[in-house]
């Protein structure tokens, strides 16, 4: 089989590389640099804390796949220091993980089992099985495994009596197949084939801040779910001696037509003032920014659709899923299959 993948971020070569081990001609398109866009950056957080029991499920199922990865690479793509979920709606996602099996502690303020360079309000849920992601690590693995990838626009895609065929600046390919999972770039594309995906866009920054020397060497991620008066984030260790802070930021503030300007202005704002209230152990001093669009309709999840032999994947926090992603899409895109039963379709 012929296969196209549009779009060579992390979900689409991880496709890629899968379809290759399985013995088809993948050929993936990408307009920029591979994982230059939404998987571009030198970290994420790992974890299996989530709010659903099969989303939990799903990311332990990757995280056996990243440790199959990092042996293929030779070096190990997660940095295993944990995760934190603080907030009021820590419990629920800890009932999760009970119901999945998955193993999981509720630590109180205080307690040494936490390294984190600033203290959590309440209990909160440690996900021992949590940690960074090494972004530097995966892209280069899988660039290496996925082989040549077709720096060009796939400005369509068209269905044919007997596949799809895929224009991309003055060069036209049929296919026998084809997957999109192109970002930002997706709702387009799959609209030539007749599959509606939401379309909502919004601008998102996460900015490194200078760790103080009295942080632990070795800090645990962060995930705060936030409350009233306070911006739900995520934090990790990024580049050594510094923390990475991402927010929530009020959709007013970073809404798609005020311009990305505006919204990192509104952004570091937000940022900066969390750090300075929160995170003693970090100084509010922005030296690094890492800009992605984001889909305000998305959270933590996955939606798969299928027109005639085009499938369409769409989501938001995907990263984390990327090996078991690989694997189910290759599957699919080979059987002609919906992979509804791989996971939750969830908005």
């Amino acid at each position: 089989m012929r296969i196209a993948v549009i779009g060579g971020g992390v979900v689409g070569l991880s496709a890629t590389v899968e379809l290759l081990r399985r013995g088809t001609e993948a050929v993936c398109y990408e307009r920029d640099t591979p994982m230059a866009e939404r998987s571009a950056g030198d970290s994420r957080v790992f974890r299996l804390a989530h709010a659903y029991p099969d989303m939990v499920e799903l990311a332990a199922r990757s995280r056996r796949l990243y440790a199959g990865w990092g042996e293929r690479a030779g070096v190990p793509l997660i940095d295993d220091v944990g995760t934190v979920v603080g907030g009021e709606a820590a419990g629920g996602w800890a009932d999760a993980m009970a119901a999945a099996g998955a193993a999981h502690e509720i630590v109180e303020p205080g307690s040494p089992l936490l390294r984190l360079p600033g203290p959590v309000t309440g209990p909160a849920l440690l996900d021992p099985s949590g940690g960074v992601i090494r972004v530097d690590r995966v892209r280069a693995f899988l660039v290496a495994a996925a082989g040549a990838v077709r720096q060009v626009t796939a400005e369509t895609i068209e269905e044919t009596p007997t596949g799809v065929r895929v224009v991309a600046g003055t060069a036209t390919d049929d296919f026998d197949a084809a997957l999109i999972c192109a970002g930002a770039g997706t709702p387009d594309l799959a609209a030539a084939v007749g599959v509606d995906v939401p379309p909502a866009l919004e601008h998102h920054v996460r900015f490194s801040f200078p760790l103080r020397p009295q942080a632990p060497p070795s800090p645990q991620c962060l995930i705060t779910l936030g409350g009233p008066g306070d911006p739900g984030t995520y934090q990790h260790r990024a580049a050594p001696g510094t923390w990475a802070v991402g927010a929530d930021v009020a959709p007013a503030a970073v809404a798609w037509d005020l311009g990305r300007e505006a919204a990192e202005r509104a952004s570091l704002a937000v940022v900066t003032d969390y750090v300075a209230r929160e995170l003693p152990g970090v100084e509010p001093r922005a030296v690094d920014r890492l800009y992605c669009t984001h889909n305000p309709d998305l959270s933590d999840g996955l939606q798969f659709l299928r027109r005639g032999r085009v499938l369409v994947v769409h989501g938001e926090n995907l990263f984390k899923f990327a090996p078991l992603l690989g694997e189910i899409l290759a599957q699919a895109c080979i059987d002609g299959s919906t992979p509804a039963d791989a996971g939750p379709n969830r908005h």
